[in-house]
């Protein structure tokens, strides 16, 4: 089975998609100068209305919201990759009562939005007397919607393993937890690193969720100084231009990781849910 979601296009089909890629990227440039026109006809860009943003105390504001935004979204991935990884495991299990309640919880929180577990962290547990601190009223449903997704991931790494990598280990005298601990999971964790980074920019960008709880976060921190200030499109501007370099330096990274991956390893972009052995 190939590990390839889709087939590699052929010499037209890479045409077909130079021309749309040309044809998109000719029709954002024209919406970006029909929106600076349209700032500047309305003063927005006059130099008096960007000169607080020049200053000093307005980016330390800015730049706490970003550290908030980072703290959160390390720790959620640290226990999304950590619960992930046990599900994966749980998946692969050769005892059906283990396998099962991994498989449904993997199945049903992939289908369900990171917003609607936000709501229940934020209305739902404390009618029952579960009542969290504020960081964890965001960190929480972020780990348990991103833990199917880095279980799948894992999941896919391990059986990417080619199947003699376990039975040398088996040979050697190793138990089997052995052999997956010590020769599968290594090199499963070297070809899906670059997926991980690829799916932790995704849980960095659901860290903006934060505003529902009230989480000072960059995007939170930056509504809050919206409204002080009264500089509205200036303000989430700054705001999306400091999440472009964050997630564009991520993806970056995603993208070497992959490149330095051996032939024929597994790719992150075109990773498929491969079935069970």
């Amino acid at each position: 089975m190939s590990t390839a979601l889709f087939d590699e296009p052929g010499p037209k089909a890479r045409r077909r998609i130079k021309v749309a890629t040309v044809a998109g990227a000719l029709a954002a440039v024209a919406l970006v100068a029909l929106a600076v026109r349209q700032f500047a006809a309305n003063g927005q860009l006059d130099a008096t209305r960007w000169q607080p943003y020049a200053t000093w105390p307005m980016w330390r504001y800015l730049l706490d919201g970003l550290w908030s935004t980072l703290l959160a979204a390390v720790v959620s991935a640290a226990l999304a990759m950590a619960l992930g990884l046990v599900l994966a495991l749980g998946r692969l299990s050769h005892r059906s009562w283990v396998r099962a309640p991994a498989a449904a919880y993997v199945e049903v929180v992939r289908v369900i939005p990171a917003l609607l577990l936000v709501y229940v962290v934020l209305f739902a547990l404390p009618r029952y007397g579960l009542d969290l601190p504020l960081f964890w009223k965001l960190t929480v449903p972020l780990t348990v919607s991103n833990a199917a997704a880095y279980a799948e991931i894992f999941r896919a790494g391990i059986v990417s393993i080619e199947r003699g990598q376990t039975e040398a280990g088996l040979a050697v005298g190793l138990t089997r937890f052995q052999a997956m601990r010590l020769v599968v999971l290594p090199q499963a964790a070297r070809r899906v690193l670059p997926s991980i980074v690829s799916q932790s920019v995704g849980l960095l960008k659901d860290t903006s969720l934060g505003f529902v709880v009230s989480y000072g976060e960059l995007l939170y921190s930056g509504k809050v100084l919206a409204a002080y200030n009264g500089l509205l499109i200036q303000t989430y501007l700054v705001v999306a231009l400091i999440y472009l370099v964050v997630n564009a330096s991520l993806s970056k990274l995603a993208r070497t990781l992959e490149a330095r991956q051996p032939s024929g390893g597994l790719s992150p972009w075109r990773m498929s849910r491969r079935s069970l052995p």
